[in-house]
């Protein structure tokens, strides 16, 4: 491999957590364990989903729920969600090697463009959905990276942490790895053939 293509919440930065939490407590009113686990199961799936659920399952107003997502973002300007584990030495051999570190997220710009900002995450470049492109599993965003910078397909390692980054990957003829946290149960009805599945980023290192 030579060049990344990243997804960033749950790949390059850790954001669930914090994301969960906020929604959790206002969607409860609390953060206990079953709420927080019930909270996490639709976040996987996305943002956007857990809010419409939470907001038809509990009656609270979608506004409340976005409000408290906008307030973590809004935070994360002085305390950003952290860097995952081994992200840094993982870009650091790409570049190394002569490679790209893009990424590919369904973030709005101005929030993806922050976090980067604030870690002190040097990427190459970054394409964002809301900018005008479709969302995974299309693979609009790595076809157009790919395109922009003349990249072989077959060496752009894609990295993500749901099945729908790994179909993207695919569909653009690009490698995909899954990360997956300790304890999480990947589901794929469909697994995409060739996927590298690990449970830590450092992992990924000797593929450059």
């Amino acid at each position: 491999m030579r060049h990344i293509i990243w997804d960033m919440g749950g790949t390059l930065v850790d954001t669930y957590p914090g994301v969960v939490n906020a929604l959790c407590k206002a969607a409860f009113g609390d953060t206990t364990p079953a709420h927080l686990r019930e909270t996490g199961a639709l976040t996987r799936r996305s943002i956007g989903h857990a809010i419409e659920t939470l907001s038809a399952s509990r009656g609270v107003p979608r506004e409340d729920l976005e409000r408290a997502h906008e307030e973590l973002k809004t935070r994360w300007r002085t305390r950003p969600a952290p860097v995952m584990d081994g992200a840094r030495e993982l870009m650091a051999r790409v570049w190394e090697k002569g490679g790209l570190n893009l990424m590919a997220t369904h973030r709005d710009r101005a929030s993806a463009t922050m976090l980067v900002t604030v870690l002190g995450l040097d990427l190459d470049d970054m394409v964002c959905a809301p900018d005008g492109y479709e969302r995974k599993p299309s693979p609009a965003m790595n076809l157009l990276l790919a395109d922009k910078y003349g990249l072989d397909p077959t060496q752009v390692l894609c990295v993500g942490d749901r099945p729908i980054d790994a179909v993207a990957a695919a569909r653009a003829g690009m490698p995909p790895a899954l990360l997956v946290s300790p304890g999480t149960i990947l589901t794929l009805e469909n697994p995409v053939e060739g996927t590298v599945v690990v449970a830590s980023l450092r992992d990924l290192i000797p593929f450059f």
